[in-house]
């Protein structure tokens, strides 16, 4: 078999690169499906560094600082059996959110409550050929809460389907490649080899 490098687009027995339609993600604690069927689009997740500068004459020097990881937008269709408006409210709820209804609607949202809310959040992309496979990518958003639910509008002209979208925030993402466990923060090493597509983890290939 040709190699990855030199055989890609002569070599029908590669596999496909992947792909953007094909991926599947869940919240663990969301409705008895975890969402992944009504997911529209989704983010993976993203870095940011912060940078600092030192200037010397006509010269500018510049630092990495601290890692962050950015928040994740998700798209979710309307389906109403199950209501996703009505799903994201409830997991506000229990986060810990209550309306002031009373003067005893004291209960404010708590990041453990917040987390328990969604549960494990997973994107993972898959293989054309999945069946059952581990997934090609699959991302897990460590110590994942809702940060935001917006409602899309109303509009007479429009037809499209009514949708949700959230806006996810979280720790940091863990990233498991071909089986093989990325930035656990246990001695992981990035990349083993390039070609071969895999994370060497503790010592492990």
């Amino acid at each position: 078999m040709a190699s990855t490098a030199t055989g890609f687009w002569t070599e029908a027995t590669l596999r496909d690169p992947k792909r953007q339609y094909r991926f599947i993600a869940s919240f663990a604690n969301l409705g008895e499906s975890g969402c992944s069927w009504f997911v529209k689009s989704i983010d993976k997740p993203s870095i940011s560094l912060t940078e600092a500068s030192h200037e010397y004459l006509n010269h500018t020097f510049y630092y990495p600082g601290r890692v962050t990881w950015n928040s994740v937008s998700c798209t979710l269709v309307d389906p109403v059996e199950p209501d996703a408006a009505a799903t994201m409210l409830q997991a506000l709820k229990l986060a810990g959110y209550a309306p002031p209804n009373t003067a005893q609607d004291v209960n404010t949202a708590s990041k453990s409550n917040s987390i328990k809310a969604l549960g494990t959040v997973s994107i993972s992309q898959i293989a054309a050929d999945d069946n059952g496979l581990a997934p090609l990518e699959r991302w897990e958003l460590n110590n994942a809460w809702i940060k935001s639910v917006t409602f899309n509008g109303l509009d007479y002209s429009g037809d499209g389907l009514s949708e949700v979208t959230i806006e996810i925030r979280y720790d940091w993402a863990t990233l498991t490649n071909h089986g093989n466990t990325f930035n656990k923060f246990d001695g992981g090493e990035f990349p083993l080899n390039p070609d071969e597509g895999i994370f060497k983890v503790g010592g492990d290939t």
